[in-house]
């Protein structure tokens, strides 16, 4: 669409920052309670400027987790056109700058939107089970993070102290623990409950678990992470978002080995590992091809396991885009 106003959204936890550009004129300048009830009044004071139509604004901002919904909420029931970037990507495009506030940050992001108008994506809103299903998961990933700074401590007493000590502290945590781990259960049957009680996901869960070595969490943060394979709907993509796919730098006669990049994802990327840790193990093709890498090749470890990792990825976005499950002996059809 051709937009004429371009408004950049600066977010924090209390306050937001709009600044107004009609096409690559600024216009103005405005901090506000980042409330619902205030970003409803701003929208009225936008819809008195000279020749402002809702349908002609792009508003841009950063994807600042949480922080966002209040505008992502009003602006989505207001049909607003909204664009949610990456900090790192508006960042890297403006170059070399120097110094910052949330003015300057609300005005360098609505001339990112300006100078990206025909090259920005729309934000388009997850389904709302895709969204419980987010915040239930990272709900459980606190509760194990917890878990373990507990329970790693004690097991160190344990080695490193006497036995009456370590036991009075273990008695002192086993409350904490033992309701933790309940809370984690609850956590796994309502993630259950969810994708039991909708279709798609339904369908979805089953084509991702059945590749050999993706268990229930790295079925779940796949079909979270691409949007229900929506927003990434191909394993080159999502190999690239996850951190696994190698990228050469050559520079004239100098020639670098391909490498990972480490701006990832780096959750999905250590389920990753361990699903591939897993393949090795109970996935005969790929048994023989780790093993023929690493003893009869002398490739690198690490290597051939990003390797796996590709490869389950291939595996596993060829069985949601066929609609079908994996099949350990799979015969293409020939014509």
């Amino acid at each position: 669409m051709e937009f004429e106003f371009f408004i950049g959204i600066d977010v924090s936890k209390n306050e937001l920052d709009f600044a107004i550009q009609q096409g690559d004129r600024f216009l103005l300048h405005r901090e506000i309670a980042n409330e619902p009830s205030a970003i409803g009044s701003f929208i009225k004071e936008l819809n008195k400027l000279p020749g402002f139509k809702l349908d002609k604004a792009l508003f841009c901002m950063e994807h600042t987790g949480i922080y966002n919904n209040h505008s992502l909420a009003c602006l989505q029931k207001k049909k607003a056109h909204i664009c949610l970037e990456a900090a790192t990507q508006i960042k890297n495009s403006l170059g070399n700058i120097r110094g910052k506030n949330d003015k300057i940050d609300a005005k360098r992001i609505a001339g990112y939107a300006y100078d990206k108008r025909n090259k920005l994506s729309l934000w388009v809103p997850k389904r709302e089970v895709v969204q419980q299903l987010a915040h239930l998961s990272a709900t459980r990933l606190r509760l194990i993070t917890i878990k373990k700074q507990l329970k790693v401590p004690l097991n160190e007493h344990a080695v490193f102290n006497s036995g009456k000590i370590a036991r009075q502290s273990l008695q002192i945590c086993s409350h904490s623990l033992k309701a933790i781990d309940e809370d984690i259960k609850r956590a796994d049957k309502a993630i259950e409950q969810i994708i039991q009680g909708d279709t798609e996901l339904s369908r979805l869960f089953s084509l991702v678990t059945s590749v050999v070595g993706i268990g229930k969490v790295t079925a779940l943060q796949t079909i979270i992470t691409t949007n229900e394979f929506k927003d990434i709907n191909n394993p080159k993509s999502f190999a690239c978002y996850c951190g696994v796919a190698p990228f050469k730098e050559d520079s004239g006669k100098v020639v670098k080995k391909a490498r990972v990049s480490h701006m990832a994802n780096k959750k999905v990327k250590t389920l990753l590992h361990l699903s591939a840790i897993v393949a090795i193990q109970y996935n005969a093709d790929l048994k023989r091809f780790y093993e023929r890498k690493v003893l009869e090749e002398k490739k690198n470890k690490m290597s051939v396991i990003n390797a796996v990792r590709n490869k389950l990825i291939l595996r596993i976005f060829a069985c949601v885009n066929q609609n079908r499950p994996y099949e350990k002996n799979y015969h293409k059809l020939i014509a």
